[in-house]
């Protein structure tokens, strides 16, 4: 009994907030309801002295009760009974709460399931009815945001944030998805305030942050550009006017190509600045392209490419100027986006046709050399397959292997580019490079061979590769292939730079031990022993760096350096060296030393003045 009027007392609460909340609504008829609800209940009070449905004791000011209750004159009994029903009641609200989870979280997976499917409708009624159950699941307000931003619903995307950050005032995915509908709805003020917010919370989001707000730039520059253009169309200006015209014309079917090839080459000399490439998308000018059987099969197609390169070139040229300008994303993001785009173009990069693959490196070569153009790269190409197909390029002695290495050495910075090689580096990125290496290093284009190596070096700064490149025997083979064509060609100036990258790629697979260094460890010193008689100083270091690495792995590596008079040689370095040439050469010395008895003698032969045992500064490491 004594439950049942809690509950009683607790829905009478409820009802009261309720009043209370409808009598600040900023409605005028609730208001107005609310308020006529709580003079009723007020009146109900003062006339019959009881609150329906809730305690019934009677009013009267009047008359005092001289006979109390054995509740009164048990006051702890009383109040134990009343936290004996506070602690029921609790329980069983966690109760209750408990399965609302369990299947709050079975609507939100359900939820998921559809939105992953694309059916954005059914995951918003999911995430709904798990709302219904848990009123303050966060994660179902921030799932269901994502699913009306799909739908374009973006004012209720900003609510459901909203109710979010209620619920929990750090969700980054809340300012996100909010700065997401706020850029759906042009207001890239606030959007980019919402994505600065995150900063707040977690200052070590800036990338992140950075991301997103160069994506609403980005959608504001589009904005003013297209906004921009259509003022120029309508004013009549001759350029704007006559990029639609032309765009008419090549819509007409069943024409020879050298008719397209024509009109195309017009249209590329008329597109001068941003306002022309933004007509040129406005007025679907790429879908005309692509939709054409004729230009169609020449750009996509590479059986026509031998008989309508002409044709072909001059649609790459109007790529180029269509696509590649300071502020032309939009126009880029068409292009890589459309369908079959990105895999023709890695295609078209074998052409047999120099011209079209001298096009197709320089379209390439114009993503790669902006943030927004490589991001593109990164999403829409298949980068194994882009790697396999560049390397090649580079023993062309053309620009084409400049722009081809320049494509590479650009991506390779890229974290995400390195991410991609990390699970079959040695099936796809070591078998081109190994093929170029061990090619007569004289024949090789030595303008773009450092490159190259510069770029698996760059790929081997990520652990997961160089681990597996420093256990790779064809990628150790392949650098002493190309090492003993530099030691054998004698003009070390005119493959100083080759050498260069080539010891520093070594010594970056060298800092771990693996078997196959311990394999080759003789070989790699054998080669570096000829090179300690070098006069650069940078190719010594180097040298003395691979050295430090690789004896320590090898006892007989160290016979073979010590038989070879290294400590000698070490020693006159030591003599008239930096920093950094001192550290390798101390930790070569204490390699040999350590594995040679031989090598101990000679050092204090050598060091008559003790210069290692009394020079602190030389040990320093």
């Amino acid at each position: 009994m004594a439950a049942l009027e809690m509950q009683r007392f607790l829905r009478e609460v409820d009802a009261i907030a309720e009043l209370i909340q409808g009598m600040n609504s900023d409605d005028p008829a609730v208001r107005e309801k609310s308020t006529s609800e709580a003079d009723k209940r007020i009146s109900a009070i003062e006339n019959k002295g009881v609150i329906e449905g809730g305690c019934r004791t009677k009013l009267n000011r009047t008359v005092i009760d001289s006979n109390p209750t054995d509740a009164r004159d048990n006051p702890e009994m009383n109040q134990e009974n009343f936290l004996k029903i506070l602690e029921q009641d609790a329980q069983e609200r966690a109760k209750r709460r408990k399965e609302n989870e369990k299947l709050a979280n079975a609507l939100k997976q359900m939820g998921n399931e559809a939105f992953a499917k694309g059916d954005y409708g059914t995951a918003i009624q999911r995430y709904t009815e798990g709302l219904e159950k848990l009123k303050d699941m966060q994660v179902l307000y921030t799932n269901r945001a994502q699913a009306y931003i799909k739908l374009e619903k973006h004012r209720e995307a900003i609510s459901d944030c909203e109710w979010a950050l209620r619920c929990n005032d750090r969700s980054i995915k809340a300012y996100v998805h909010m700065g997401r509908a706020n850029l759906g709805l042009k207001n890239y003020k606030e959007a980019v305030q919402c994505y600065k917010k995150i900063l707040d919370i977690d200052s070590k989001q800036e990338n992140l942050v950075q991301a997103y707000v160069t994506q609403v730039e980005i959608a504001e520059r589009k904005s003013f550009q297209e906004k921009e253009a259509l003022e120029e169309f309508e004013q009549g200006k001759e350029a704007a006017t006559s990029v639609k015209e032309l765009l008419q014309k090549l819509a007409k079917t069943n024409q020879v190509a050298i008719y397209y090839a024509g009109g195309i080459k017009l249209l590329t000399e008329w597109i001068k600045d941003c306002t022309e490439q933004t007509l040129f998308r406005m007025h679907s000018g790429f879908s005309i392209i692509n939709d054409n059987e004729v230009i169609s099969s020449c750009f996509f197609t590479l059986q026509f490419i031998s008989c309508n390169n002409v044709l072909f070139i001059h649609v790459i040229s109007l790529m180029i100027v269509v696509f590649f300008s300071s502020y032309s994303e939009e126009n880029q993001q068409v292009l890589v986006t459309w369908p079959n785009t990105s895999k023709q173009l890695i295609e078209l990069l074998c052409s047999e046709v120099p011209e079209v693959q001298k096009q197709c490196v320089a379209l390439l070569s114009l993503y790669s050399q902006t943030e927004h153009g490589r991001n593109l790269i990164l999403n829409n190409l298949d980068l194994s397959k882009l790697l396999q197909t560049l390397m090649p390029l580079m023993s062309r002695s053309d620009t084409v292997a400049c722009s081809a290495v320049g494509i590479l050495t650009n991506l390779a910075l890229e974290k995400r580019f390195k991410i991609k090689f990390r699970a079959n580096v040695e099936a796809t990125a070591l078998p081109p490079f190994s093929n170029l290496l061990k090619k007569n290093i004289k024949l090789a284009n030595q303008s773009v061979l450092p490159q190259c190596i510069s770029v698996m070096g760059n790929l081997a700064s990520d652990e997961v590769i160089r681990k597996q490149l420093s256990e790779s025997k064809e990628c150790w083979e392949a650098c002493l292939t190309a090492m003993d064509d530099c030691l054998l060609l004698g003009n070390e100036a005119d493959y100083r730079e080759t050498l260069f990258m080539l010891l520093g790629l070594m010594v970056n697979l060298s800092l771990k031990s693996s078997c196959e260094i311990q394999e080759k460890a003789v070989a790699i010193t054998s080669r570096c022993l000829s090179l300690l008689s070098s006069r650069d100083g940078e190719i010594l270091t180097r040298t003395a760096g691979l050295l430090s690495h690789v004896l320590p792995q090898s006892a007989f590596a160290v016979e073979e350096a010590v038989r070879g008079g290294l400590v000698k040689k070490i020693m006159q370095l030591l003599k008239a060296s930096g920093q950094t040439t001192t550290r390798y050469c101390i930790r070569t010395l204490a390699a040999c030393t350590k594995a040679s008895e031989q090598a101990r003698s000679d050092t204090v032969q050598l060091d008559k003045s003790k210069s290692l045992a009394y020079s602190p500064q030389k040990l320093n490491f």
